[in-house]
């Protein structure tokens, strides 16, 4: 596999490599049609190239899982005829995996713990100006705690150098981490690993080396990419697919759009209108005679006819065809 000059691999110039693909909900509630996008996005990419399909549960989030929603999302994912490689990966049965890296990043001084809270960083006259995802973090605890201050994370030390890499969708992206988000926390005190390890963790354990995903995933990957070079892991290709919304442009509300095997009733007419959507959505126009076919029918023509380079950038609504009488 070759090294592009943006630093990430790219599968497609190595057409001997087979793919590894994955999904990866959280359980802390049914599917929704932000997620069934994602789904059926990442199972096309991984199944049009002859790959396999994963399925992880990302379960460290334990006081927000809801208990039997991983089963409601795996019994869903079945109905929809999107059927996956190999057992299911589960975070919450990981966590020395996640502490062995922490241990090493320690030995190695690229982690130190960090006392700030989030009222410290928003008084922070250092970060006037907020990050991607908030205040960037000014490194105040980089030579040590603060007096009077207790470790509250571990946060990992960034370079001051922008990180470039090429997404299937979405283009090139370029970000510089000190200034989008500063050192930033994989574990938070007595907490879970956060998310960006375990992600990096976990991606590698499972041998994936494509993540199909949605957009509002996209500014965390360079913290993804930092860590992957750091812990001596490879890079996967990255394809971050639009964000589905609400009719009018609002954010899309998930209580309101559960596509859930419990809830759906007859999913063998419902299946398909929901995957015939997530094709649409996709820039994948499905055929007329959709209607009369299933959702591994379904599947299988947006598999043979798939063509990732009409999949929009721009986030919009999941609209579902009327079902007939």
């Amino acid at each position: 596999m070759k090294r592009s000059d943006a630093g990430f691999l790219d599968l497609n110039l190595d057409r001997n490599m087979p793919v590894v693909g994955r999904f990866a909900p959280s359980p802390t509630g049914p599917l929704h049609l932000g997620s069934l996008a994602a789904a059926v996005g990442s199972w096309l990419f991984a199944r049009s190239a002859d790959g396999r399909w994963l399925l992880r549960m990302e379960d460290l989030d334990t006081p927000r899982t809801i208990p039997g929603m991983a089963d409601d999302i795996l019994r869903t994912l079945e109905s929809l005829g999107l059927e996956w490689d190999g057992p299911v990966l589960r975070q919450n049965e990981r966590t020395a995996c996640y502490e062995a890296a922490c241990d090493e990043l320690r030995r190695r001084e690229l982690i130190y713990p960090c006392g700030c809270s989030r009222a410290d960083l928003t008084r922070s006259a250092s970060a006037p100006h907020p990050g991607e995802d908030g205040p960037a973090y000014p490194g105040s605890c980089r030579v040590g705690l603060q007096e009077g201050k207790g470790e509250r994370a571990l946060r990992v030390r960034v370079t001051d150098e922008e990180l470039v890499f090429t997404d299937a969708v979405m283009g090139e992206y370029r970000q510089n981490l000190r200034h989008a988000c500063g050192d930033f926390v994989i574990r938070r005190k007595d907490g879970p690993f956060a998310y960006q390890l375990a992600v990096v963790m976990d991606d590698a354990a499972m041998g994936v080396n494509q993540v199909v995903r949605g957009a509002d995933l996209l500014s965390s990957t360079p913290r993804q990419i930092y860590l992957q070079r750091l812990l001596g892991l490879p890079t996967p290709f990255y394809a971050h697919l639009p964000l589905v919304t609400a009719p009018d442009g609002a954010k899309l509300s998930k209580r309101d759009n559960a596509v859930s095997l419990a809830g759906a009733g007859d999913m063998s007419r419902h299946g398909a209108r929901l995957i015939a959507a997530a094709l649409d959505f996709l820039g994948q126009t499905p055929p007329d005679e959709w209607k009369d076919m299933t959702c591994r029918e379904l599947l299988e023509w947006g598999r043979t006819h798939f063509a990732p380079e009409l999949i929009p950038r721009h986030a919009r609504p999941l609209y579902l065809s009327p079902l007939d009488p």
